[in-house]
């Protein structure tokens, strides 16, 4: 039987052999992220680049990675395709790595589908639910206003706007704190040029709702967003959609929605209403140490990647 064909090795380099004017793999980006080091795999001549955050294992002073959040995927030459258990990991010091792929066919063979996520695509007919349509008019007449900042632009009063905004839905969905980015993280990401501020002002002039659009590997992605407590009756968040649909027609690219937390949940069920297609997204959970993953992980957790990780 053959041994490994590739190799891999680990730059403590902050991201930078990996990265790119596409958004997710940008400096902003993967400064706010905290992004420590790239993994280089070398495989045939070709070379793909991700980046990754590097952690200490608790415990016993051993090391696993994860890729920042969203879709970083790996810089890789076109049409590239290595098989991760042709890879030779040793190199990297790493027990396990969670790489997150860009949407489309990831270089890495043998991903796992993730999730499925909802694409309102210019290329196809558009679609949209009458009550959308009907919430939608009734905002604007009602004086709600639509502004689209590019991200370097955005005003400090924008950006507290948008902040409170998020902070307050992630409050009212009991998220993890993981998700509760700070004032400086969005500051950083902002200031990539492949950035939108999308804002739902309410007849009053306080941010309704708001989204954060970024462009990256061949879409314009719905990335984070908020709406403000005293507002929801009203939906403003469904102008704001309505404004990145348009913005990604005008940049000639799909608008990539997201998915739902589980499948045909709420969140959703709302951003199916606005999209036309849909497509899976994928990520590649690499055992890069098997023996120390053996015995780091003593159960089997029902999926959860690393196994050692598991949400007690």
């Amino acid at each position: 039987m053959s041994g490994p064909t590739a190799t891999a090795e680990l730059l403590a380099d902050r991201g930078e052999a990996a990265a790119s004017e596409e958004f997710f793999r940008s400096r902003p980006f993967l400064d706010a992220e905290g992004v420590t080091h790239t993994l280089r795999i070398e495989a045939g001549g070709a070379e793909l680049l991700a980046p990754l955050v590097v952690r200490e294992i608790p415990g016993g002073g051993e090391r696993d990675a994860i890729s920042p959040y969203g879709y970083p995927g790996l810089a890789a030459p076109a049409g590239a395709e290595v098989d991760p258990a042709a890879v030779d990991f040793s190199a990297t010091g790493l027990v396990s790595a969670f790489v997150r792929h860009t949407l489309g066919e990831p270089p890495l063979s043998g991903a796992s589908a993730r999730n499925v996520v909802q694409i309102a695509d210019p290329e196809l007919p558009p679609k949209s639910r009458m009550s959308d349509r009907q919430q939608i008019r009734r905002n604007l007449r009602r004086g709600y206003e639509l502004r689209l900042v590019p991200g370097p632009g955005a005003t400090p009063a924008e950006r507290a706007g948008f902040l409170a905004a998020y902070e307050q839905t992630m409050q009212r969905a009991g998220a993890a704190e993981r998700y509760l980015f700070g004032a400086a993280y969005f500051d950083r990401v902002l200031q990539s040029d492949r950035a939108w501020l999308a804002l739902a002002i309410a007849p009053g002039g306080e941010v309704a709702a708001a989204s954060i659009a970024v462009r990256s590997d061949g879409f314009i992605h719905y990335y984070l967003s908020g709406s403000a407590d005293s507002h929801r009756r009203d939906s403003p968040m469904k102008n704001v959609v309505v404004a990145l649909v348009e913005l990604a027609s005008e940049q000639g690219l799909p608008l990539n929605l997201g998915g739902g937390i589980s499948r045909g949940d709420r969140l959703e069920e709302f951003k199916r209403g606005f999209a036309n297609r849909e497509e899976p997204w994928r990520s590649s959970e690499i055992v890069c140490d098997p023996a120390a993953y053996a015995r780091l992980a003593a159960a089997d957790p029902g999926g959860f990647f690393p196994a050692y990780r598991a949400p007690a």
